[in-house]
């Protein structure tokens, strides 16, 4: 019982520090946004500074290019500019701005012409329960490694769907309105996605048959 107490002792203090340093940051954003909306170009550089590194690193997660992730970043910047004027603070900034810039990258890839696959088989994924993948965050950099790099590998559509739910933690309905697409056609294009990296880590270093697991545990479940 008392090692229980100092666990749960731990976790609360834990939580509290974060909410801690979540709330003044929150804080700060919307206090630049207001800024920054009535023309503070230091506040908006403000801005720009703290969420640049958030931003390509998405960017970066979806295109797989680091010189189209530097563009679209840019352009994301340029899109946060002009919209300022909409945001009215009824959820964090840094919400509105990873939204914001997920339907930047979507727009960007449906002008390259990057189609997410419908095939016959949606209506049997309709209703399936699912398993997260396996976090990144619990495995070593070797594997982070192996992982990022079979994601790269991954066809554009099969890509789109996985960064979405697996790796931003979007809900497959979230993800059907944002793409176009009905749920059934999210959940197979996430199934399919999975069994590809499976095969592609399968053929990397035993280092990633953590991974590997994780995602034939899921991609039976889908």
């Amino acid at each position: 019982m008392a090692s229980q107490a100092v666990f749960m002792a731990a976790n609360q203090t834990e939580l509290t520090a974060i909410m801690t340093i979540e709330r003044p940051q929150a804080a700060t954003d919307l206090k630049l946004v207001r800024a920054a909306a009535l023309g503070d170009a230091g506040a908006f550089e403000e801005l720009y500074k703290q969420h640049y590194r958030r931003v390509f690193s998405l960017c970066l997660r979806m295109l797989e290019n680091g010189a189209q992730a530097e563009d679209m970043t840019q352009e994301v910047f340029l899109q946060v500019f002009r919209k300022l004027g909409s945001f009215r603070g009824d959820s964090a900034f840094t919400t509105w701005l990873h939204r914001l810039t997920v339907n930047q990258v979507l727009m960007h890839l449906r002008k390259r012409g990057v189609k997410i696959e419908k095939t016959g088989d949606d209506e049997a994924f309709a209703t399936v329960v699912e398993t997260p993948l396996q976090s990144t965050r619990r495995v070593s950099l070797v594997d982070r490694i192996s992982l990022e790099q079979a994601i790269s590998e991954l066809p554009p559509g099969y890509r789109t769907v996985f960064v979405l739910h697996d790796v931003e933690g979007y809900e497959h309905e979230e993800i059907a309105n944002i793409l176009g697409v009905n749920v059934g056609t999210s959940k197979s294009q996430l199934h399919k996605a999975r069994m590809k990296l499976r095969m592609l880590l399968s053929k990397t270093a035993p280092a990633a048959n953590a991974i590997t697991s994780g995602i034939s545990t899921n991609a039976g479940k889908e």
